[in-house]
């Protein structure tokens, strides 16, 4: 088969679409023949050097996929060869075929073509389980998300207002926060020119925000606490801002606050899989009755995946990057 290589870390120009070995099913995989995947922040960073796949995954990028089902390996039922599919991963995505953990496989949602569903594993398993499993979002509640033209944006907004949520977004530009009204959020917040703490509390009455889910990390610490409501729940998702900063552990208490910080990709399979159920229990549905839909800003062949690295890096697109095979 063929793959995108890394053969050394460097720029886009270090995405190659090479020749590769083929990969196989192993005990409780299935091995998917890729139509489409999806780039995400960590492919760039994988590229650049900063980010290994886990012990035992594909060497190859990307952290999702959509295609059809070519083998069903030992010990997996309710799979079958033909089944179209789209599936989390944890490498090796921007290849002609991936072995994929039975657990981590969703069927097609209805009315989704195969090539968008590509568009939709990494992000709806991110959303759902950072914004709902952990952080608890409830109907009625305030959802503040940074960087809400990004593919996680898109689709956190999306999911917020689908159970109820008010929902809040930061972004660059008006292009982007209309696109993002469109999709439902009802306050927009320019960082480039507005302080979110100040927008957000002016909008909601200074109450400030119930659960925050956030890309940035360090730089966004403080002022993220600041805008939590009383209970609030902050979810870090993302380090472009990064890595340390000081916390007021005073202002944590007297809110009676809670941070979480999680990764999807070095889960353990058992926990990939049972975010996956839910996923499948929770959103497929939604997505199926056209409540809510992935949001594709360009599709790129794969051997052209270093473009499709350049646009992701110029923070220009809304939505998600496709590469096809």
């Amino acid at each position: 088969m063929h793959a995108i290589t890394i053969e050394q870390p460097g720029g886009p120009e270090a995405l190659v679409w090479a020749e590769a070995p083929d990969p196989v099913a192993g005990q409780g995989e299935v091995l998917v023949e890729v139509v489409a995947s999806a780039v995400n922040r960590a492919d760039v960073l994988q590229r650049q050097g900063f980010y290994d796949p886990p012990p035992g995954a594909s060497r190859h990028p990307g952290l999702e996929c959509s295609g059809r089902v070519v083998e069903v390996g030992p010990g997996v039922s309710g799979w079958a060869v033909g089944d179209a599919v789209c599936a989390l991963l944890a490498g090796g995505g921007y290849a002609q075929r991936v072995a994929v953990p039975a657990g981590q496989l969703l069927p097609v949602p209805a009315g989704v073509d195969l090539v968008a569903a590509a568009a939709l594993p990494e992000v709806v398993c991110t959303v759902w389980s950072n914004v709902f499993m952990v952080a608890g979002l409830r109907p009625g509640e305030t959802l503040l998300v940074h960087g809400g033209a990004s593919g996680i944006g898109t689709m956190a907004i999306q999911l917020g207002k689908a159970v109820g949520a008010r929902v809040a977004v930061t972004a660059g530009g008006k292009e982007k926060l209309a696109r993002c009204a469109e999709l439902g959020a009802d306050i927009l917040v320019d960082y480039r020119e507005q302080d979110f703490v100040e927008e957000l509390r002016a909008a909601t009455g200074g109450a400030g925000a119930d659960v925050i889910l956030d890309i940035m990390g360090a730089k966004y610490l403080a002022r993220n606490l600041d805008a939590l409501a009383v209970n609030g729940r902050l979810a870090v998702i993302g380090l472009q801002g990064g890595v340390k900063a000081e916390l007021n552990l005073g202002a944590l208490l007297a809110k009676r606050a809670a941070i979480t910080a999680t990764s999807l990709r070095a889960r353990p399979l058992e926990e990939k899989a049972a975010i996956v159920a839910a996923v499948r229990e929770h959103v497929w549905p939604l997505i199926a009755s056209g409540r809510i839909q992935p949001v594709v800003h360009a599709t790129y062949p794969m051997a052209e995946a270093a473009e499709a690295h350049r646009v992701m890096e110029s923070g220009g697109h809304v939505g998600k990057l496709l590469l096809t095979v």
